[in-house]
């Protein structure tokens, strides 16, 4: 079950050539009202079958869960009520298997510690890889990846190696939220990543 390190490796973060309309994704997050929450919280976008269905039977275990493999995906009923949101996953969706899809929220003065996800590197074999497009990430809000931050801004889209260290800091007056999309890393994302990797 060891996840081999191919040769070649990318840079650790790099801004994708997709740029996504930052206000319609935040007014259909805010059409959701949502609960109040403290520290950090997760809206589910896309998520196994048999979580969005219970009509559906539970798939069976698993060896290795990392690629995704494992199970069904299907869109949440959050996603079916936001078009646009939706539009921006299809857009992937097109091109590659989408796995998980999550809207991610982190509260005002919280902090997420320096952590590493073993599986979502572009170098991992048989796995999932994550893009994440800021939607919500004003003054005081800081991604760190080794060390250094990731100047992300709200609609645009980024590929960063969440193998390596990283951490989020929220010291702003608003929550943070990104949406994020975990994907088979097929030819047609890995050429994207690398002709952007300049």
């Amino acid at each position: 079950m060891a996840h081999a390190t191919p040769k070649t490796q990318s840079k650790d973060r790099i801004k994708l050539p997709f740029t996504f309309d930052a206000d319609k994704m935040l007014a259909e997050f805010e059409a959701l009202k949502l609960q109040s929450f403290e520290y950090y919280n997760v809206i589910p976008l896309r998520a196994p079958a048999h979580t969005v269905d219970t009509s559906l039977p539970a798939p069976p275990p698993a060896d290795d869960y990392a690629d995704g493999s494992w199970c069904d995906w299907l869109d949440t009923e959050y996603l079916e009520s936001a078009p646009y949101l939706k539009s921006v996953v299809d857009t992937f969706k097109a091109n590659t298997d989408v796995t998980l899809v999550r809207l991610l929220r982190l509260a005002t003065n919280s902090v997420v510690q320096e952590h590493t996800d073993p599986t979502l590197g572009l170098e991992i074999h048989k796995s999932v890889i994550r893009l994440t497009i800021p939607i919500l990430n004003k003054e005081g809000i800081q991604f760190f990846l080794n060390g250094t931050e990731v100047p992300m801004m709200p609609g645009e889209c980024w590929y960063l190696r969440l193998t390596d260290p990283h951490r989020v800091i929220n010291n702003g007056p608003e929550e943070r939220v990104n949406l994020t999309i975990d994907m088979v890393p097929n030819d047609w994302i890995r050429n994207i990543i690398m002709g952007s990797d300049r």
